[in-house]
């Protein structure tokens, strides 16, 4: 199977260019997708054009990651429905650091074949001149034409219209694959089919201005089987820096994908084979309360983000869900786990010297409504604190109890649980 093959059969291919199948069916050529710096870490949706990337990469062809620094200077119109705010020059270069650092851990730039590359094309923008620019670049491109596509006519049915700076974002992407073309020999550019008219627009500025085939394809933008924007179901799309979306949550957001898109999601986000994947989508079909598909989607995803050691601590802090061992997470690892569960906050000299007898802090936390039920939820042997049974109602829970003396988990049943945050 050649790459386009690949990723044909994977459901990443929206679109393409008439000869792009041949160029990554025959030779072994360069490749780029730009990504912006408009956050300080990408989103789980750019993992779409990264595995992109690795996949061509391993097929043999070399990937080039464009960062958009000077382009992060005017934003990119494509599926947005109002102008972006623009960012000052500092806030963009640490962001094509960050974003640059993030890329890295994705592609090999160390291949002896085809070794990745991550550009800035800062570099050459921030340098070229507004009549340079016009004359060379701005004379082939038609008004009307630009007029037709997409991301500029949505936005010219709006009010606010689209401002010159954003309209000439395309120019400036063109250009970049003209730069890429010149300095690399690059023939193709991959992006998301909300981009596809600025892909045809470098298409066609390299063949009017080098007379040379250039090529381009896009992967569809996902959604869920319900039609979704696929990550915005929980307010934002993860991000893949962990200090943003801990690996847990990663972890957790894969976990609750719909059965339905088990499938298309392995075969996008993982380098699964075609019987792998297939094997999987039967056993989710078959047995759908084990969720076989969904652990094995989080896992792939999680590990390829993270690496082992996110997806060990990601394992590691789930199964605390399920009456797991807290005793080796961290305070703030107990924090993101139980983010979405109810909470109160406790003066620490509470608990101090002879504590507080467990059946009052159940009480007091509401976790029981009275003492009376708390005792009688512990002779029931349904009150576990850190995850341990208790069958003690009049047992002192003291500071000693909690992880770093900060955090106390109370769990009432098989998945009620309260934690108790020491002031």
């Amino acid at each position: 199977m050649n790459a386009f093959e690949d990723l044909k059969w994977r459901g990443a291919i929206y679109d393409s260019t008439p000869g792009a199948e041949n160029l990554l069916g025959g030779e072994k050529t360069t490749i780029y997708c730009g990504f912006d710096p408009t956050a300080k870490s990408l989103h789980i949706g750019n993992l779409v054009p990264i595995m992109g990337l690795m996949r061509l990469q391993r097929h043999g062809h070399t990937p080039i990651a464009l960062v958009g620094g000077g382009t992060g200077m005017i934003g990119d119109p494509s599926g947005k429905s109002a102008e972006r705010p623009l960012l000052s020059t500092s806030e963009i270069e640490g962001n094509v650091y960050a974003v640059r650092e993030q890329l890295g851990r994705f592609l090999d730039f160390e291949s002896d074949s085809n070794p990745a590359r991550v550009v800035n094309n800062a570099n050459w923008l921030m340098d070229t001149s507004a009549i340079e620019f016009m004359r060379d670049v701005g004379k082939h491109f038609s008004v009307n034409r630009m007029l037709t596509r997409e991301s500029v006519k949505n936005r010219l049915e709006r009010e606010d219209g689209i401002s010159y700076t954003e309209f000439s974002y395309m120019l400036l992407q063109a250009y970049d694959y003209l730069v890429l073309h010149d300095r690399y020999d690059c023939k193709m550019q991959i992006g998301g089919s909300d981009q596809w008219g600025n892909l045809l627009g470098g298409v066609d500025l390299i063949r009017r201005v080098r007379s040379s085939e250039a090529q381009a394809l896009v992967y569809p933008l996902i959604t869920t089987a319900t039609g979704e924007k696929f990550g915005k179901s929980v307010g934002g799309a993860p991000a893949l820096d962990p200090e943003v979306t801990s690996p847990f949550k990663l972890y957790q957001f894969f976990l609750n994908t719909a059965d339905a898109d088990v499938v298309p999601y392995l075969k996008l986000f993982s380098f699964l084979s075609e019987q792998e994947i297939s094997e999987i989508g039967g056993a989710t079909m078959e047995r759908p309360k084990e969720r076989e598909g969904q652990r094995r989607l989080a896992r792939e995803v999680t590990e390829l983000v993270h690496g082992p050691g996110g997806l060990q601590a990601a394992e590691a802090a789930s199964k605390v869900l399920f009456g797991g061992d807290v005793s080796g997470l961290s305070a703030s690892e107990l924090h993101d786990i139980f983010s979405d569960v109810p909470s109160s906050d406790m003066a620490k000299s509470g608990l101090e010297g002879p504590g507080m007898a467990l059946s009052k802090l159940l009480a007091e936390t509401g976790v029981a409504k009275s003492a009376g039920e708390a005792r009688r939820l512990v002779e029931q042997g349904g009150i576990y604190v850190n995850n341990q049974r208790e069958s003690d109602a009049a047992r002192a829970v003291t500071s000693d109890d909690a992880i770093e003396g900060q955090v106390i988990v109370l769990r009432r049943g098989a998945r009620a649980f309260h934690l108790v945050e020491l002031v």
